[in-house]
């Protein structure tokens, strides 16, 4: 999958990646440690694609959508909230009272933030940018989740670095945003 493809086919597929995710975590039963696994792929996904489309998608809508920087400051907006979801979902057990609520909170950001992105941003997108321009966003985009850790399997993230990421310690989220990033390397 995301073989070639502009950025709107790219960002497309992953936003079904992560909504067959959401569904395997709905269907598993309330406290099933697979639940957590599955919440550590989708959090994995969404950060690498979110920094994606920071780094990419959302200069490219300031630059040529009308009204541009207000839809990437709002789709900003939807990422902090997401995010701040993510970091309480890494605090709790599958078994913890406040996890099925955490997921279906996430559930619920994450789908109204898509439904925005495909219903408004992208057709948008589409209209102010040529298909070349849109095929090298594609690239970059591509490029930038490659720099990511690869999704661990689902019940052994035993291969590095996915295993270093899922270890305890300082939050899943804000390791994969700085091995993304390279926030805190020797030359940022």
């Amino acid at each position: 999958m995301g073989h070639g493809g502009d950025v709107i086919a790219e960002l497309t597929t992953d936003h079904g990646e992560v909504e067959e995710m959401f569904g395997r975590i709905a269907g598993l039963p309330v406290g099933d440690p697979r639940r957590k696994r599955y919440v550590d792929q989708v959090t994995i996904e969404l950060v690498r694609h979110s920094v994606a489309e920071e780094a990419y998608l959302y200069p490219a809508v300031r630059e040529h959508v009308p009204d541009g920087d207000a839809l990437a400051d709002r789709e900003l907006a939807d990422h902090a909230e997401a995010e701040r979801t993510l970091k309480a979902l890494e605090r709790c057990a599958a078994n913890d009272p406040d996890f099925d609520l955490l997921v279906g909170r996430l559930t619920t950001e994450i789908r109204a933030h898509i439904q925005d992105e495909e219903t408004r941003l992208f057709p948008l997108l589409r209209a102010s940018c040529s298909a070349e321009a849109l095929d090298g966003l594609g690239e970059k985009v591509r490029a930038a989740k490659r720099t990511a850790p690869t999704r661990p399997h689902p019940a052994a993230p035993g291969t590095p670095p996915a295993d270093k990421l899922l270890a305890p310690g300082l939050g899943l989220v804000d390791r994969l945003r700085d091995t993304l990033t390279g926030r805190g390397s020797k030359d940022t």
